[in-house]
């Protein structure tokens, strides 16, 4: 193309700009290659872009915002369009795994990067030394998410797993911060252990641990609703009792964790919040550990099922300044 020609097909609009991808927050520019995804191209530039179903299209966890150059975006899937319709996604907003470019575009990650978390059991330290059982006094800490088949109704598969892992990570950070160990997991919900030489020690610990989870569920919420259009709370039930901790399971696969009825009458505890319409209940043997250290709401009298007679709980709602 002579000099003149190039010349009047820029001045006409006429010459291409190379497809370039800035991703924010990085604030890092990468040149896409033909046909190349904004999700490919991030992988080869090393910008952690979430994408929990491998990048097929089958989750919304990879999405960005488009804050410049949506017109040299290529159009939507199918599999995008069924999505972005289900999520009301407005038009910026697209999914990077679908999306290749023409042009220069400027995109921001919409959805919190997960590290890679090891969700074995994390039994308190020693514990795996124990081969057959041994006895011990622990807090036990039930968290639940309350209503969580109706949050995760319609939910793709995929941002399903993505949010019960963004939710155990912060539960399991919290717990570690406290000097706990997350020792099971069920469905949407999780058993944590605390323990101290000082049981008082133990007990304010394994309080705090959880009203911080409940502030950082709360603080969850307004990403979520931003994601999904929906969020969640959890219910906490905590007891202090005698466990049998030790390894369970066939030849192989054995693994460490505890028995008791402590641990049933901590599930009970937990449970009993949706009657009481409390979020964080503790029984009377936690309570008489930190009534001088806690701030309590509502106490209730109740049945709890499996169990005989009525059981005196408390309702923490914070710490004492005291």
């Amino acid at each position: 193309m002579k000099k003149t020609d190039h010349f009047e097909a820029l001045m006409a609009g006429k010459t291409k700009e190379a497809p370039l991808i800035y991703f924010l927050p990085e604030k890092k520019e990468v040149a896409a290659g033909e046909g190349e995804t904004i999700l490919l191209a991030s992988f080869r530039a090393g910008i952690p872009l979430t994408n929990v179903c491998g990048g097929s299209g089958r989750c919304s966890t990879c999405r960005v915002a488009v804050a410049e150059g949506l017109e040299h975006c290529s159009p939507r899937t199918p599999e995008e369009e069924a999505i972005a319709e289900t999520l009301r996604f407005p038009p910026h907003v697209r999914l990077a795994c679908q999306t290749t470019v023409s042009g220069r575009v400027k995109v921001r990650r919409l959805v919190e990067d997960l590290e890679d978390i090891d969700f074995d059991s994390l039994f308190i330290q020693g514990a795996e030394a124990v081969a057959i059982g041994e006895e011990k006094n622990v807090l036990i800490l039930f968290a639940d998410i309350q209503g969580f088949t109706t949050f995760a109704e319609d939910l793709l598969p995929y941002d399903v797993i993505y949010v019960l892992n963004l939710y155990f990570r912060r539960m399991g950070e919290i717990t570690r911060r406290y000097g706990g160990r997350i020792d099971n997991y069920m469905g949407d919900g999780f058993i944590a252990l605390f323990e101290a030489a000082d049981p008082v020690r133990g007990a304010l610990a394994a309080v705090q641990a959880g009203l911080e989870m409940l502030d950082s569920v709360n603080e969850l919420g307004p990403y979520l609703g931003e994601l999904y259009h929906r969020s969640f709370h959890i219910r906490i039930g905590l007891h202090y009792g005698k466990v049998v901790a030790g390894k369970l399971g066939h030849s192989g696969h054995k693994k460490m964790t505890v028995i008791g009825d402590a641990v049933n009458l901590a599930s009970r505890i937990e449970a009993a919040n949706k009657a009481a319409g409390t979020r964080f209940l503790i029984s009377a043997e936690t309570y008489a550990l930190v009534q001088d250290q806690v701030l309590v709401g509502r106490q209730v009298h109740v049945d709890l099922p499996g169990k005989s007679g009525k059981y005196r709980l408390y309702e923490v709602v914070g710490l004492s300044r005291d």
